[in-house]
């Protein structure tokens, strides 16, 4: 059937991003079915009948990978009439954020596999994944100008230099490290822990944590 009363399904993709030696990166699974067989894809799946669209997002990330109580966000309609061709589908995308450590996951019975791949060498990608990940990049890079969202890309505690790598790997350019550290203690996106880590061959590092991780807006970052 054509026209507007025709079957439409409805999707939800994640596009779950880490930064990891000093590369921005997003997980996918290795598709087990036709059409795309072999190929690797963003977790997701259709949505319930009674879902909303972010839960089903939750749902099919946890069901899929594992991951919960992570930040994740609506991101995008994908509505191409040929993005599936297994028929018509609509996908409602979301953007979630985890640390690296915490993106190492086992895959489920429905992947033939799950990996953490850098988004500037990405394998081709099923349905149009692709874009899916090029406008989560663009939205992380945006937010991170103007929110705490870093913090979710981060451990608990970390150190002024390990901030300021994950800014630099989101925003693909190098910051001043002076005037970034200032930026983020007057903005109070960050305070101190009190504490050091210690060990390796370089000095003790002050440790930090962020004065919240729940989501707020700051004034722009201007690094």
């Amino acid at each position: 059937m054509t026209g507007p009363h025709q079957s439409i399904r409805v999707a939800v993709d994640v596009a779950v991003l880490a930064v990891e030696a000093g590369r921005l990166c997003v997980l996918l699974v290795k598709v087990r079915r036709p059409p795309f067989a072999g190929r690797w894809a963003l977790p997701g799946g259709l949505i319930g009948q009674d879902e909303t669209t972010t839960a089903a997002a939750t749902r099919e990330l946890r069901e899929k990978t594992g991951l919960a109580d992570v930040w994740l966000e609506q991101l995008y309609t994908f509505s191409d009439p040929a993005r599936d061709p297994a028929g018509r589908c609509v996908s409602v995308a979301h953007l979630a954020l985890v640390p690296a450590r915490d993106a190492r996951l086992d895959a489920t019975t429905k992947y033939a596999g799950v990996g953490l791949f850098p988004v500037a060498e990405l394998p081709p990608l099923a349905f149009d994944h692709q874009s899916v990940v090029a406008t989560a990049v663009e939205r992380l890079q945006s937010k991170l100008e103007y929110t705490n969202i870093a913090s979710s890309l981060l451990p608990e505690t970390f150190g002024l230099g390990e901030l300021q790598q994950v800014y630099e790997t989101v925003l693909g350019r190098k910051l001043d490290p002076r005037n970034f550290r200032k930026r983020v203690v007057d903005l109070d996106l960050v305070r101190p822990t009190g504490e050091l880590r210690r060990g390796g061959a370089h000095r003790p590092a002050r440790l930090y944590r962020f004065a919240t991780r729940k989501p707020v807006i700051l004034r722009k970052l201007n690094v």
